[in-house]
């Protein structure tokens, strides 16, 4: 004999879900004014050094003597120029007032210094305007804003039957959720701030919404197969408890990829790809909790609001008065 699958109390936790997700967002902003954000040069602008160099030199060497000899936080990565075929290593800074005369020519002669066997040239330098990512910034904020009125917009229309509107504007709420989990990542890992970070964003717009929205398809059904028979909340917790299986399975499985890209990212030292897949995996395993704990129990909050609303009920009764005229 089978058991019936017990039902999840989702709404009768939805005062511990919101605490806790307010705690994260407060404890994120706190920390940004604490210990700052780490802005990428395409965003805040600087200089970029590139060197030519024989041998072999390990990048946390070069970046060691570059923080000893300017005090100053950079990126260093190697590469190779395609027209001479000479191995280089670019550093990078991120600064508003980029790096003067003196300074380059102090840090050259420390690399020189610290590799006489390297034979260090200056190759190349660039100053980068922000301007250019702030740019960039903007459209994919611009991205972001129209992606959430479409979603409403779809939403309102497709679920109609259960209050369209106010279920596409609290999966949006879901969706600014999600971001502040990927934003406080960032924040934390000390990642920089670039296009990997726009790039999670809007990787996790469309996976979030998609979690969310089986949801409201299931409450919908329940609710054309049970009418009357249960109440709000069970409804919710009811359809909550059918979908969540599929959207943990769904989860865990691509969750375990980017798992999977991390872990040789860091045997092979890539640290520009795991500031893009960990990241993903915090916002995947937000979208799961959101979709499941902060858009539902939301839309339920809202309803039993419209249930005492004076308004509301005038109306439901003028439907119940032109319903029973036409009987």
């Amino acid at each position: 004999m089978n058991k019936e699958k017990k039902t999840l109390n989702v709404t009768g936790h939805s005062k511990l879900f919101y605490s806790v997700s307010c705690g994260l967002i407060v404890l994120f902003i706190v920390l940004t004014a604490v210990i700052g954000l780490n802005v990428d040069i395409e965003f805040k602008g600087g200089t970029i050094l590139t060197y030519s160099y024989t041998g072999d030199i390990n990048t946390s060497d070069v970046q060691n003597v570059v923080s000893d000899t300017l005090s100053m936080k950079s990126t260093v990565t190697k590469g190779e120029n395609t027209a001479t075929s000479q191995t280089t290593v670019k550093i990078e800074f991120a600064s508003t007032g980029g790096i003067s005369d003196e300074k380059q020519n102090t840090l050259k002669e420390a690399l020189v210094e610290s590799f006489p066997d390297n034979e260090i040239e200056l190759f190349e330098t660039n100053d980068v305007n922000a301007s250019n990512g702030m740019d960039f910034f903007l459209k994919c904020m611009v991205a972001c804003a129209f992606a959430a009125v479409i979603t409403i917009v779809y939403i309102g229309f497709r679920f109609r039957k259960i209050g369209g509107i106010s279920a596409g504007v609290f999966s949006v709420v879901a969706l600014v959720h999600d971001m502040c989990m990927v934003y406080g990542c960032f924040v934390i890992c000390r990642f920089d701030i670039n296009a990997n970070f726009m790039a999670v964003l809007l990787t996790i717009l469309g996976y979030s919404i998609n979690a969310t929205i089986i949801i409201y398809d299931r409450i919908r059904e329940n609710q054309r197969l049970l009418g009357n028979k249960i109440g709000l909340d069970e409804l919710v917790n009811l359809s909550i408890t059918q979908t969540l299986g599929r959207s943990i399975h769904t989860t865990v499985t691509t969750i375990a990829a980017m798992a999977t890209v991390c872990v040789v990212c860091l045997i092979f030292n890539v640290s520009s790809i795991i500031s893009f897949a960990f990241p993903l995996i915090i916002g995947m395993i937000s979208g799961v909790y959101s979709s499941n704990c902060i858009a539902p129990t939301l839309w339920v909050l809202w309803r039993r609001h419209r249930e005492k609303n004076p308004k509301a009920s005038k109306k439901s009764k003028n439907k119940d008065v032109k319903r029973s005229g036409r009987r």
